[in-house]
């Protein structure tokens, strides 16, 4: 985006009061936006985002600044407001060999977004309203949205780092609403990932059809039970959970800040011996996948836990060199304006040793969360709580009646502790996971069947007796 010599001007620039690390981020990203709305097109948007930033590292601290002119002139100006924040202690650095790092990864488009015009796209849309509302005339309400991304970045910085990568992500959503009388349920639903149109190929019509279908069974669900008992939480999107609760939890700004309930426990047992848990962003095709994290370093699979025992955090560039560690890859950033921070990538529990229908045919009496909504999470101490869009009653190991308005409430290290069964049906999300965290970050996650033996259950019924 820029030449080498701009580069070198604009770090020299970035160390001139003695900083240690000084970094040039780039950014370009152009996105188009579909959004119709009960059969209306009511977002279409088209457009480029570009800019960059400067950070210069002092000690364990760093400043920044950016500017969405990507003149050389204007690159200069935030390297001097940068280094201006502080004074280091280094001889100022006149000389920078800088080296392109090459990724071995490779995320391959197959149908770039130019061969389907916009007017099709608005069309597909379209469709999968129609296909909502025909699943039942109870619908009453259709969302749809297209969005496609093309992300391109290029990192550098003053020890020689030289980093590209391009992220193209192609994402479909649809929430549908049903009503009879008073009653009203929705269903969110949507799929994604980093390629072109193929996306398209898990059928985004069929989805809004399964969302419509699953907001009208849920008309009939039974008011949810309340009170401790075994819930059984289904694969797939189900890892929102560990995501939420536990991975959170190992993000290094929480781990040196003291601040999470998972310091200090790396070698200890965290969960049964049959759990592993990874965060993973070289996965092709995966939302939160990367060749090279936001500062430049290479992606990589970091087991967080190994047979129940804690093995890693996921580390920035800034924690790390704050706890004297190396970096795993983790340092994301919303976009140029934004300072890295560690966040996750593709983050799941691993398959286990148990066969899913063993899991469900082991409750005699539970909730099975077939669907898992939004949630809440105390990251010091890993207090949770989530919602259930779409329940069933486990009743001597059959799923017999879904059931709504459950919220599941617990402790992110306790749940862990206590999971007894983990299916073999590992499976990530369809793509649609946007975690928020100060700032946004597109991620996946995923888990197989789990079953935790004691939960507590949010509901309007009594308690289910019996649970077990």
């Amino acid at each position: 985006m820029l030449p080498t010599e701009s580069i070198h001007k604009i770090i020299t620039a970035a160390l001139q009061n003695g900083g240690d690390l000084a970094e040039v981020y780039l950014e370009n990203v152009e996105r188009l936006s579909l959004g119709l709305d009960d059969g209306r097109l009511e977002d279409a948007t088209q457009g480029n985002d570009i800019g960059g930033g400067v950070r210069v590292f002092y000690g364990d601290t760093a400043a920044s600044a950016y500017t969405d002119d990507l003149s050389e002139a204007a690159l200069l100006d935030a390297a001097r407001a940068a280094a201006s924040a502080a004074r280091g202690t280094n001889e100022p650095r006149v000389s920078i060999d800088l080296t392109r790092r090459q990724s071995p990864l490779i995320f391959p488009v197959a149908r770039p977004f130019e061969q389907m015009p916009i007017v099709e796209k608005a069309a597909l849309l379209r469709k999968m309203d129609q296909a909502a509302r025909g699943a039942d005339p109870h619908i009453s309400q259709v969302q749809a949205n297209y969005t496609e991304t093309n992300r391109r970045v290029w990192i550098y910085n003053s020890d020689g780092v030289w980093a590209e990568d391009e992220r193209i992500i192609l994402e479909v959503a649809a929430t549908v609403a049903a009503q009879r009388g008073d009653v009203r349920q929705s269903s969110r639903t949507g799929i994604g990932g980093q390629g072109g149109l193929e996306v398209l190929d898990k059928d985004p019509i069929e989805m809004a059809r399964g969302a419509a279908e699953s907001a009208v069974l849920m008309l009939d669900a039974k008011p949810a039970p309340a009170g401790e008992m075994t819930v059984v939480i289904n694969n797939g999107w189900g890892g929102v959970l560990f995501h939420e609760a536990c991975g959170h939890c190992m993000e290094a700004d929480f781990i040196t800040k003291g601040a999470s309930a998972y310091a200090g426990l790396v070698g200890q047992r965290v969960g049964p011996d049959f759990l592993t848990a990874i965060d993973d962003g070289t996965i092709a095709g995966r939302r939160g996948s990367l060749r090279f994290d936001d500062e430049g370093t290479p992606s990589q699979r970091t087991v967080l836990i190994e047979n129940g025992i804690l093995k890693e955090y996921m580390w920035d560039l800034t924690e790390a060199r704050r706890a004297g560690h190396h970096s795993t890859g983790n340092g994301r950033r919303q976009d140029f304006r934004s300072m890295p921070m560690p966040r996750m990538t593709n983050t799941f529990i691993d398959a286990g040793p148990h066969d899913p229908e063993e899991i469900i045919r082991s409750v005699k009496k539970g909730l099975y969360a077939k669907r898992m909504g939004g949630g809440q999470v105390e990251i010091g101490r890993g207090d949770y709580v989530f919602t259930v869009t779409e329940g069933w009653l486990i009743e001597d190991g059959k799923l017999t009646v879904p059931v709504r308005g459950a919220t599941l409430v617990g402790n992110g290290i306790d749940t862990l502790r206590q999971i007894d069964m983990i299916g073999n049906d590992l499976a990530l999300d369809p793509g649609r996971g946007m975690c928020g965290k100060g700032q946004w970050a597109r991620v996946s996650v995923g888990q197989p069947t789990v079953r935790v033996p004691k939960l507590t259950v949010g509901g309007t019924e009594r308690e289910l007796k019996g649970a077990m």
